[in-house]
């Protein structure tokens, strides 16, 4: 979601409660806000612990997160995905990569915070 249309929302609440309720309408309105906001963080915070307890750049497999891939993801949506943090590869464009243990890797490269490219690479065949 949007943070101007979450910030949006969380003022509508407090307007409203205040308009039906007086000062305990919008007490609720920002008790709901920050519940919210409260949620995010936990979200967060589970997130990194799970991507930190994890080898950086692995991942079980890497086809398989080149498939989910999207463009628009942000890297909160990635790293659940990867269950680990990715091997920071260059600053402009933002870029990580992830390896598997077969030796395929999936490089994303990332824009404002959000997936604009992704690119697989396959080890090649042993001869």
């Amino acid at each position: 979601m949007n943070s101007t249309v979450g910030w949006a929302l969380a003022v509508v609440a407090v307007a409203l409660g205040y308009a039906q309720w007086g000062w305990r309408g919008a007490i609720v309105g920002i008790t709901l806000a920050v519940f919210w906001l409260l949620l995010q963080f936990s979200r967060a915070m589970r997130v990194m612990r799970q991507a930190g307890e994890a080898p950086v750049g692995h991942v079980d497999n890497a086809v398989m997160l080149h498939s989910k891939l999207r463009t628009g993801m942000r890297l909160m949506e990635i790293l659940p995905l990867t269950r680990s943090l990715g091997v920071k590869v260059a600053d402009e464009p933002e870029t990580f990569v992830w390896s598997d243990a077969a030796g395929d890797s999936v490089r994303i490269e990332l824009a404002g915070g959000r997936c604009v490219r992704w690119e697989l690479t396959r080890r090649s065949p042993q001869t």
